[in-house]
């Protein structure tokens, strides 16, 4: 009856994290042994110069698909208000985002360490922190308004203000 109980419990805590998404700076993916490279031929990109290679292949697709990343930009950044996180100067920011079929955030890779920044203009390791926890608040309770019949991956610079 225990090893049942124990097979149970991990089954429950096993499906309960593959269903959170899972947040990294770039750098601490590849700590926790996360590669890019990996995920990429896990999850289709989303848009692609040659179609067949694209999860969404149409221009009204595309052009849907782009209305939900901005919308998803928006939104994540009225939370981050929300929640009084404010930034200093604008901040530049590339960040890779694997989705799951229904929209759901599976990874949110992001890194603000661009070869572009001065050091001067880099976030503190606090406001790093905090940006990371919120985003994993946000990312795990956030569906994704385009949806595909496989996973999918959408990358972009963004720049917060």
């Amino acid at each position: 009856m225990k090893t049942i109980i124990k097979i149970l419990l991990v089954v429950l805590l096993s499906n309960k994290m593959q269903s959170q998404s899972k947040v990294f700076s770039i750098e601490e993916a590849q700590k926790n042994g996360i590669s890019i490279e990996k995920l990429d031929l896990e999850y289709k990109s989303a848009v692609h110069v040659d179609s067949t290679k694209a999860v969404f292949k149409t221009e009204a697709q595309q052009q849907k698909l782009q209305e939900s990343y901005t919308k998803l930009l928006q939104d994540f950044g009225s939370f981050l208000n929300k929640n009084n996180f404010k930034w200093e100067t604008k901040t530049k920011c590339f960040q890779r985002i694997y989705f799951a079929p229904n929209g759901k955030i599976d990874y949110f890779i992001y890194n603000f360490k661009l070869k572009s920044v001065l050091p001067e203009n880099l976030i503190s390791e606090e406001k790093q922190k905090e940006f990371q926890r919120l985003l994993e608040l946000f990312a795990k309770e956030y569906t994704f308004s385009s949806t595909a019949t496989e996973k999918f991956a959408q990358c972009s610079p963004t720049s917060y203000q």
